[in-house]
């Protein structure tokens, strides 16, 4: 029988891509099973714990709130899950970036319009300055 591997907190950022700073956060979180301590009291990990820093530093990428990533990984670790459930909280998400890729876009319109209504020249006039300073509604 193989024995386990065990790799030091260094070793698992490296095969995570994850700083150590990062991975001891998850595990404080709750995201990462606290790791088990070598007799140097050094933080010991296994590819188990590569493989769940991976799931999380994916579902990061994709924009997962740290609460949503807590529940995508006890879908993950319920084998009996049912598929509808995290397809559920993949499409709120989606529904989460549309909302914030609309007001982006918005953001972005009103900024290139105020950018095309001035001239960029030596007169102190700016429209983009009288924006800022009028009040918002």
């Amino acid at each position: 029988m193989k024995a386990r591997e065990v790799m030091t907190i260094g070793q698992a950022a490296a095969g995570s891509g994850l700083p150590p700073k990062t991975i001891r956060f998850y595990e404080q979180r709750g995201l990462l099973k606290p790791a088990e301590r070598l007799a140097n009291g050094y933080r010991a990990y296994d590819e188990g714990n590569i493989q769940t820093l991976c799931f999380i530093r994916r579902a990061r990428d994709l924009g997962f709130s740290l609460e949503e990533i807590d529940k995508l990984l006890a879908l993950y670790r319920n084998r009996r899950r049912a598929s509808e459930d995290v397809k559920r909280l993949a499409l709120a998400h989606v529904a989460e970036l549309d909302l914030k890729i609309a007001e982006l876009t918005r953001i972005r319109d009103t900024l290139a319009q105020l950018a095309w209504r001035c001239h960029g020249d030596e007169r102190p006039e700016c429209p983009i300055l009288e924006d800022l300073e009028r009040p918002q509604p």
